[in-house]
């Protein structure tokens, strides 16, 4: 059997045995990333994060034998991180007063991060450390180790629905905690953030380190890890602790460079939902999740959609990203009507809302945070193209003979089959760049095919409007009307 198909239990109980090296090998490949995001939101310190996380495993190592077998260890893992860093900051808290100031006047030169996850960051730790043991169990498996429903249910012993309703209870404890503060934020964009934000990958090499460490039990080890060490060991042995967290300003600025390291280190990497091609299945079976990626396989749109109210789009601009974020469902009159009184960015992005609920307002957070944009309905007059009937019986245009649609568009051809009207308007609307307002009065569902003449990697509009008059029997007639369109703006 595969170390990959073994639980965290059984491999723990092997290294406990006989000191299995790839058992305890496997268990910080599967979890270092956790314990190294905790760190590095305590420390803003690259270096520090990693002697924390060096410590932990070496706690893990010594106290293996004594972790029961219905230890949560990814649970476990968090709290000895969580503590141990805990107590590494205190610890330098003095020395950050002393650097505040310069640390403010070097910081306030880079680059603002996402406000929301700005001020959720130097919190996260003291709201999670405020929630009962089993909720912050499943809160980690959930959102830290992406776990579905049924598996963290399987994990806590309980049914799917009782999973459920347990995340939701300790999400909720963790907004209320936040609102107290004076961070107001949705369940949905708190979820989003953590999801997003709170666990990153750790330095390639770091696994190996820790790994041959921990197998000695931290003999070899400097000074300044041997004291982190004792100090987890005594933190992870007292059951009940409350921790003062020790937030000065120093400190928030501190979280404000992780994040940005954070984001630096999110651009690099991919993820399995980013393939080639839009697949219903590959967004049902993503975990819980809001991400904005550059596109990883082309600069050709491999389509998107949406499926029990998660969103998914791969190798779009911008502008589809925007009007996927704002008008999620499919064929309404303003997802193809949109207006920018700022540049879009260029390039193009794979992307991904896949929370439980609440994954457009998810993604319009994300929409702010990476590129600095808002988009909010508007109605304005402007030109538009009435598309009208000129004839009948046209050979392009005939009744759906099947049902469920299919769209396919190539270079100088259109083929839509069993679609309404809405599909062919939002073909036109982007082809043409301006809002096609459908006049037909035209109703059930359609198959459509028209060809024209096209030249590579450019437009036609003359012939393309020859063809729906001689093929399909519509005309394209100029007007302006009041149109209802997304207005795209800079984030103020």
């Amino acid at each position: 059997m595969e170390m990959t198909d073994i639980s965290d239990s059984d491999l723990l109980a092997q290294f406990a045995r006989n000191g299995s090296e790839p058992a305890f090998a496997e268990l910080v490949d599967r979890h270092l990333a956790l314990v190294h995001s905790t760190a590095q939101r305590h420390t803003a310190n690259p270096q520090h994060a990693q002697d924390i996380a060096q410590a932990v495993f070496i706690i893990l190592a010594r106290k293996a034998g004594t972790l029961g077998h219905k230890t949560i260890l990814a649970a476990w893992l968090y709290q000895a991180a969580r503590l141990t860093a805990a107590n590494f900051r205190r610890s330098e808290a003095r020395r950050i007063r002393r650097e505040q100031a310069a640390f403010m006047e070097s910081t306030l030169t880079q680059t603002a991060p996402d406000s929301v996850w700005h001020e959720l960051a130097p919190q996260l730790d003291e709201a999670i450390s405020h929630l009962g043991t089993t909720d912050r169990d499943a809160l980690v498996l959930r959102y830290f180790q992406n776990k579905s429903l049924s598996e963290v249910g399987a994990a806590l012993g309980v049914e799917e629905r009782a999973a459920q309703k347990r995340v939701a209870r300790a999400v909720e404890k963790l907004r209320a905690f936040f609102v107290k503060r004076g961070v107001l934020t949705s369940t949905a964009v708190l979820t989003a953030m953590i999801s997003a934000h709170s666990v990153q990958a750790a330095p390639a090499a770091l696994a190996k380190t820790i790994t041959a460490a921990a197998i000695t039990k931290g003999v070899a080890v400097n000074g300044s890890t041997t004291a982190l060490i004792k100090a987890g060991l005594k933190a992870t042995a007292w059951t009940k602790m409350k921790l003062v967290m020790v937030i000065g300003l120093g400190v928030l600025f501190a979280a404000a460079t992780t994040a940005i390291t954070v984001n630096e280190i999110q651009q690099q990497k991919t993820y399995p939902w980013q393939v080639k091609i839009y697949d219903r299945r590959v967004l049902e079976q993503a975990p819980p999740q809001v991400r904005i990626l550059p596109a990883k396989h082309s600069l050709v749109g491999g389509g998107w959609g949406i499926s029990n109210g998660k969103i998914m789009g791969l190798g779009m601009p911008v502008k589809h990203v925007i009007q996927a974020a704002y008008a999620p469902t499919y064929g309404t009159k303003q997802i193809s009507r949109i207006t920018a009184t700022t540049e879009l960015p260029a390039g193009r992005y794979d992307m991904i809302a896949s929370l439980s609920a609440g994954n457009a307002l998810a993604l319009q957070e994300e929409v702010a945070r990476k590129f600095g944009l808002r988009a909010k309905l508007e109605t304005r007059a402007t030109d538009v193209l009435l598309l009208t009937v000129k004839s009948l019986n046209a050979p392009g245009l005939k009744p759906g003979t099947q049902s469920g649609s299919n769209y396919s568009n190539q270079r100088g051809k259109l083929q839509i089959s069993g679609a309404d009207m809405g599909s062919l308007r939002l073909y036109l609307d982007e082809y043409f760049q301006i809002p096609v307002m459908d006049r037909t009065g035209l109703t059930g569902n359609f198959d459509v095919a028209a060809t024209w003449d096209e030249p590579v990697g450019g437009h036609n509009p003359d012939a393309l409007k020859e063809a729906l008059i001689n093929q399909l029997g519509l005309e394209l007639v100029p007007g302006r009307e009041p149109v209802e369109m997304l207005v795209v703006e800079k984030v103020k």
